[in-house]
């Protein structure tokens, strides 16, 4: 039986300066991001965080219902979180505002709630839920859907420049690593985490050490991504590794959450395992470079993962 996958995260509107100084609003956030291209890529998906009942959230549960993602969560009559984004060579660069917002207008109780009904499967959050003090929340959720037998995904995304403490943020996010089954990070979160020697060559090292903090029996699944030198995946002790395709990059809004939602539907579509690993990582690469080619972040179906990335 194929596995539901839950998403716990934040759904905002990126604000994208444009040149003439106004500000373009499109849809995103990390997991809300991770939520589109997993259903897209063909898995059974829910967005269990609340939508604000403002224009915004309006919108943001508007393309979740046009995506096949499910909203238990309902709606929330606080606001919807914002980012400024500013674009320099393709790469976006982020400001938050996120006080007071619907997306954490939750309890722990009622997002386990949500999580007893189906039976278990994956669990997905991430990025700015790890932050400190929202972090112990997180925790909480992780620790209540593994004693429930959810297998836990997480996408550390770390954004350095919302964390009041530095160091603090660092220590949640290791926090988190014992309670986590499939892990995604990038070259500038593991830089950020302390770890050395980042680079693809050293990707089998950096696992075994992601490994080692995290705990035994922890992290089955782990994908890291070295921005245009290519991502490595190890899965269940295969190991794959893969290039990036060459496309026409428009900037690249979402190509993170778009690679990881495709290995996450993939799994959970139990298409994945360790006779697939290669397989898995290159679909995932062509789905997060045909994002690439799109503004913001506008994950592929999958039939056009099959058609391969644009001439």
């Amino acid at each position: 039986m194929n596995k539901r996958v839950m998403v716990l995260g934040e759904a905002l509107m990126d604000c994208v300066a444009q040149d003439n100084g106004q500000l373009l609003p499109l849809m995103g956030g990390s997991p809300y991001n991770m939520a589109r291209a997993a259903a897209r890529r063909g898995a059974t998906v829910a967005y269990l965080n609340p939508l604000s009942t403002d224009r915004f959230g309006q919108q943001l549960g508007a393309q979740l219902q046009a995506d096949g993602v499910a909203t238990p969560g309902g709606n929330s009559r606080l606001p919807t979180s914002l980012a400024v984004v500013q674009i320099n060579n393709g790469q976006p660069s982020y400001g938050f505002y996120r006080d007071g917002i619907a997306d954490r207008d939750t309890s722990v109780e009622g997002l386990l709630a949500q999580l007893d009904g189906p039976p278990p499967g994956v669990l997905h959050t991430g990025s700015l839920l790890l932050v400190p003090p929202e972090h112990d929340k997180t925790l909480a959720v992780l620790a209540g859907a593994r004693t429930r037998g959810w297998t836990i995904s997480v996408d550390v995304n770390l954004r350095p420049l919302l964390a009041a403490d530095l160091a603090a943020y660092v220590q949640a996010v290791l926090a988190v690593l014992p309670h986590t089954d499939w892990l995604k990070a990038s070259d500038e979160d593991l830089e950020t985490l302390g770890l050395e020697g980042v680079r693809r060559t050293n990707a089998a090292a950096l696992v075994r050490e992601l490994r080692q903090r995290a705990g035994a029996g922890r992290l089955s699944r782990v994908a890291l991504t070295f921005g245009g030198d290519g991502a490595y995946l190890d899965a269940d002790g295969e190991a794959a590794e893969a290039d990036v395709p060459k496309v026409q990059v428009v900037d690249t809004v979402g190509a993170g959450d778009t690679f990881w939602g495709n290995c996450v539907a993939d799994w959970a579509l139990e298409h994945g395992g360790a006779e697939r690993c290669a397989s898995t990582l290159r679909h995932a690469m062509v789905a997060a470079a045909i994002n690439c080619s799109r503004q913001g972040c506008q994950p592929p179906t999958w039939a056009e993962t099959q058609g391969g990335v644009p001439a």
